[in-house]
């Protein structure tokens, strides 16, 4: 991944902190789907998102309205994937919803 490139704000960020549990367990191909479901909704701006080796992510999706996140949120699939991440994946995680009012990218 690269990062996002946005429109001028305002827009809406969702920011999903985890740490990952040991072994993959069908997780790296259903954050594959994840992804590709995502760029097919209508809202979605882009994502960015990083791990490291001891399993700590953040990844960070971008919105044009909090609507869009909603329904996102609500897709059969994703509540599926939700569903696995607290039952298998992830040790902890949160998750921040934020309106961007401002960006510098350089």
């Amino acid at each position: 991944m690269s990062i996002a490139k946005t429109p001028t704000p305002p827009y809406y960020a969702v920011i999903f902190t985890s740490q990952r549990t040991e072994g993959d367990k069908g997780y790296r191909e259903t954050a594959d789907k994840m992804v590709s479901l995502a760029e097919r909704q209508v809202g979605f701006l882009g994502a960015e998102s990083v791990r490291e080796e001891s399993g700590l992510g953040i990844t960070v999706s971008y919105w044009d309205s909090l609507e869009s996140i909603k329904v996102f949120k609500e897709l059969a699939a994703h509540k599926e994937a939700q569903e696995n991440g607290r039952d298998i994946w992830y040790s902890t995680f949160g998750l921040r919803v934020c309106k961007v009012e401002k960006e510098i990218i350089m």
